[in-house]
């Protein structure tokens, strides 16, 4: 034993010297493929320098971003299996030198902004597999050349501007499972030659412009079970009797097609679950065909369809959509449709008979609550009150997909102490513990998109998704996950409709650590983006939409399952120690080259990032840190103005003679690394007159900076905490109140798409030189969900509370739900600082508290700001009394930013010209107090489209810089 260990460490240290002399080294990237990647690269444009590809050393060894490699013994060079650059916002063409990545298995291009066409040489690639270029503007034809590849088992070019006809040479593609082609341009007709493909699971072609007539001999696919087709023109055609013979068909969805003639006879496809054939010209009764019981979903609305209702429809135990309406149907309703459904707390069923001609219900009539029916538009409501069917006869009342949420199945099983969960570190609450313990770790966030699920209500099929997604997706080998350590944090149907989702994974419970390791979050990761969970019956194909590693996942590479080789020299050395330790010497190697590499790999851990921030950043400028140093001389302390938890402000005045201001991070800890790139995302789109500008920002040298336009009058805060010689008169504030506004205003309904800012407070609401309130600071702003399209109801994100104390919504606070009148609440906040002076929360005092008491009491003017001056009392008593109701407790109390911008106005006006028009305006970096500067008269939110749409910034809203209020505090 002793013997064979020496000759094992002999061996290593022959071959370590051999490896590192070694001209030809066993293990480098073939060469012809170095200089492939290279001209790929020369033909991207890679705005946030995601793309760590330094050309001066080795592809695979040295991990480029995306690159992911093998080593081939038989040639002994690494070659490039997989391009994965999904979501790093790359934008630029495709190269013709993909074509020579001959060994390359998964080119992957997922959500990203390529242009121009798809190149005939990846028709070269031979062992291609995953062609994954979703989700970019590709435009131009099919090359035919792409219909050769042997291997492809996914064509996914989905959400993109390809247009011209499906080539016929796409019929060579044995392998292929999937064809994902909607949402772009696609003309004429459906190949014929595609019934050849027997492997083919799933044809979605929706939403292009296909016309011609539906091929009878796609029917002869074995394999096919989703048939989507939805918004196209076959115009005369019909639907083939030969599409009752495919007997696997899950779903076939038809909408919108032009389509005539008879719906066939489905009855040998028993296992159909979901039926879409609405809105065409079809004709005759519905055939009383046996259905499958499981089936889901049967929508034929817009027809011409007559005849009676199917009783067969009473055998659906599964049903959640029967929709008829619009059609000729006669005869009675049968109320038995709903009698032997399978109820369970979640089951909803939403049955849609509007605008036919039934006279009468069969049976007993009583609705289950659980049971949406809808009649208007039949003779049987004409004596709805005798008939007490008035409440199915009124307007449309019924769910539209968008309405489904996860409150009622997320509610918390256990109530664990908030405070002992350290949600700053992005830990929280694993939700689902069997035991109802308060495990509190770390999550790992996947974004999905289920392309053609089966369904039309996810919430029966909530424990079922999470058993299918545990079961297929491991943290480490052969380990399937435990249920609990999936959540669904919450869903969104979109139009398809296709079901978006966010899913949180939890570590194992366990007392040793609440945090999975960084190989197990590249195994999750992987699973997902290399596709390999199989396919569904119910929830059908999925979009990998990104990840979300915060926390203490922030640096892991996701993924990264390249693999270093070893030099000829090593593996002589191996030989030359002994045969019998070749695994042990390997191992010894490959942790050498990983130390001796280590500076470069440390690099690619920090400045690697696949899916972690992406952002899309017009017109913003990326400067350099030489840039900001020389604007700062140096960043003297003569030039810092402010400091925060972030980092420290500086004034700065770039190489134009423009004057902003920089916020610069600590150096070294980046602790705001995601609100970095939260602000940059958010501004980059985002042109207002009363919102700061963000100017550019600095990446690069382990430094993170944004730079701002230059705002000299600093924050709200500072002009109510400061001591003027002027009094800061009521018209003066009811302008920043409007500014402030208008501002939150554009950001719930005109910015695409829709945003909460999160952390409204006078701190964050600064003031150019004309006393002009522009809000800041958008680092832990949020996407704002879609409300629901009646306004009943106010939609939500299910998140960690954020924000400042004394300005966060208390019952965003208790319930973790944030809306856009979370925002609401702290402009209201706002509003009562302006009218009082008062800070939010001060020695005890809680200023919405001390308000109401005065109100209440009577005594409202007595807390009134003394440095107000003379104001109008009725101006004064309106303003409070919106103050009040934005901040209320309750979230149905408060009002829309419309409305408080409408009423704002309307106090506006009330006032005299000279205080409308703001002509009190104070400077405080002027000397003399007395100076004032005139402002335009206030513009109508009426007039947006001219004024605030545009993001005009000329004259005078042009001002320079942001100053140090933009810190955090």
């Amino acid at each position: 034993m002793a013997f064979s260990n020496t000759v094992c460490l002999l061996g290593l240290f022959l071959a370590l010297p051999l490896y590192w002399s070694s001209p030809f080294a066993y293990g480098d990237t073939d060469p012809l493929e170095v200089a492939a990647l290279l001209a790929v690269r020369n033909k991207l444009k890679d705005p946030y320098k995601y793309l760590k590809w330094n050309k001066k050393r080795d592809p695979c060894i040295t991990n480029w971003t995306g690159v992911i490699c093998y080593l081939n013994n038989t040639d002994g060079y690494m070659h490039v299996q997989e391009l994965r650059l999904l979501r790093l916002n790359l934008s630029g063409t495709l190269a013709p030198e993909l074509g020579q990545l001959t060994y390359m298995k998964r080119l992957d291009f997922l959500w990203n902004n390529i242009s121009g066409s798809i190149p005939k040489e990846i028709g070269h690639i031979t062992a291609l597999e995953l062609l994954l270029l979703s989700g970019n503007q590709i435009s131009g034809s099919l090359p035919d050349e792409l219909g050769y590849l042997p291997n492809l088992t996914k064509f996914q070019l989905d959400l993109n501007f390809i247009s011209g006809p499906i080539p016929t040479s796409f019929a060579n593609l044995v392998k292929v499972q999937h064809f994902h082609m909607n949402n772009n341009r696609f003309s004429g007709q459906i190949p014929p030659e595609l019934s050849q493909l027997n492997a083919l699971k799933h044809v979605l072609l929706d939403n292009n412009n296909l016309s011609g007539y539906l091929p009878p001999e796609l029917a002869q696919m074995r394999s096919l079970t989703i048939l989507q087709l939805d918004n196209n023109n076959f115009a005369g055609s019909v639907i083939p009797n030969s599409y009752g013979n495919m007997t696997k068909l899950l779903k076939l969805s038809l909408r919108n097609c032009s389509l005539q003639g008879t719906i066939p006879d489905l009855s040998a496809i028993r296992g159909l679950l979901y039926l879409d054939l609405s809105m065409n010209q079809l004709t005759g009764s519905i055939s009383t065909n046996r259905l499958s019981e499981n089936t889901t979903t049967i929508i034929l609305s817009g027809n011409q369809l007559n005849g009676s209702i199917p009783s067969n429809f009473s055998g659906l135990s599964h049903l959640q959509k029967l929709y008829l309406d619009n059609n000729w149907l006669s005869g009675s309703v049968p109320s038995n449709i709903w009698q032997n459904i399978n109820f369970t707390s979640d089951t909803n069923v939403d049955i849609n008979f509007e605008n036919n001609f039934l006279s009468d219900i069969l049976g007993i009539l009583e609705v289950p609550q659980n049971v949406t029916l809808r009649l208007q538009g039949n003779p049987v409501c004409t004596n709805a009150s005798q008939r007490n069917i008035t409440l199915l006869c009124g307007p449309d009342n019924g769910n539209d997909e968008s309405e489904e949420t996860l409150d009622n199945l997320n509610k918390p099983v256990s109530t664990c102490p908030p405070q002992a969960c350290p949600t700053k570190n992005h830990f929280r609450y694993v939700p689902t513990l069997p035991n109802t313990s308060c495990f509190c770790a770390a999550p790992f966030g996947v974004g999905l998109r289920l392309r053609s699920p089966s369904i039309s209500s996810f919430l029966p099929y909530r424990d079922q998704f999470d058993m299918f997604i545990t079961k297929n997706v491991n943290a480490t080998p052969n380990t399937p996950l435990d249920k609990y350590q999936l959540y669904v944090d919450s869903i969104e149907w979109e139009k398809g409709p296709r079901l978006r989702m966010f899913l949180l994974f939890f570590p194992r419970y366990s007392n040793d650590s609440n945090t999975f390791g960084e190989n197990e979050v590249q195994a999750i990761a992987s699973t997902f983006a290399a596709f390999t969970i199989p396919g569904s019956d119910i929830f059908g194909p999925y979009d990998l939409l990104n990840f979300t590693a915060e926390g203490p996942y922030s640096n892991v590479i996701l993924p990264s399952l390249s693999s270093a080789g070893l030099s000829k020299g090593a593996l002589a050395g191996i030989v030359l120690g002994s045969i019998f330790c070749a695994s042990v010497i390997l191992l010894g190697i490959l942790l050498f080259i990983r130390k001796k590499h280590k500076s470069s790999q440390v690099e690619v851990v920090k400045n690697q990032s696949l899916t972690k921030f992406p952002m899309k950043m017009d017109g913003v400028k990326a400067f350099s840190f030489e840039d900001l140093q020389t604007a700062t001389n140096n960043f003297s302390t003569t030039t810092q103005i402010g400091q925060g938890g972030y980092g420290k402000v500086y004034k700065g005045t770039l190489a134009d003679g423009v004057v902003v201001a920089i916020k610069r991070a600590q150096q070294g800890s980046l602790q705001g690394d995601k609100e970095f790139y939260t602000e940059i995302e958010m501004l980059s789109r985002l042109h207002h007159r009363n919102l700061v500008a963000l100017v550019g920002y600095c990446d690069e040298k382990d430094e993170q900076m944004l730079v701002y336009e230059f705002m000299p009058n600093g924050s709200l805060h500072d002009l109510l905490s400061a001591r003027y010689r002027a009094p800061l008169g009521f018209g003066t504030r009811l302008h920043i109140a409007l500014n402030a506004s208008r501002g939150i205003l554009y950001l719930h309904t005109e910015a695409d798409p829709p945003i909460i800012h999160r952390d409204i407070k006078a701190n964050n609401i600064l003031l150019d030189s004309k006393m002009t309130a522009k809000v800041s600071d958008f680092g832990i702003s949020r996407l704002a969900p879609i409300s629901d399209p009646k306004g009943l109801t106010t939609a939500h994100i299910s998140t960690i509370v954020k924000g400042t104390p004394g300005y966060v919504d208390p019952e965003y606070f208790l319930t973790n739900k944030l809306t856009e009148k979370s925002d609401v609440y702290s402009l209201g906040i706002v509003f009562l600082e302006l009218l009082t002076g008062m800070q939010p929360i001060s020695h005890g005092r809680n200023i919405v508290r001390e308000v109401n008491t005065a109100h209440q009491s009577g005594m409202m003017f007595s807390i009134i700001d003394r440095n107000m001056g003379q104001y109008p009392s009725e101006g004064v008593k309106k303003f409070m009394a919106l103050a009040m109701r934005c901040s209320s407790d309750e979230t149905k109390d408060r009002p829309l930013m419309l409305e408080v911008v409408r009423e704002l106005e309307n106090i506006s006006s009330m006032l005299p010209e000279s205080d409308n028009t703001s002509s009190e305006f104070v400077n405080v970096n002027l000397s003399s107090s007395g100076t004032s500067v005139a402002s335009a008269p206030s513009t109508s939110v009426y007039d947006r489209r001219s004024t605030y749409l545009t993001g005009d910034r000329s004259g005078d809203d042009l001002v320079s810089g942001v100053i140090h209020s933009i810190m955090p505090r």
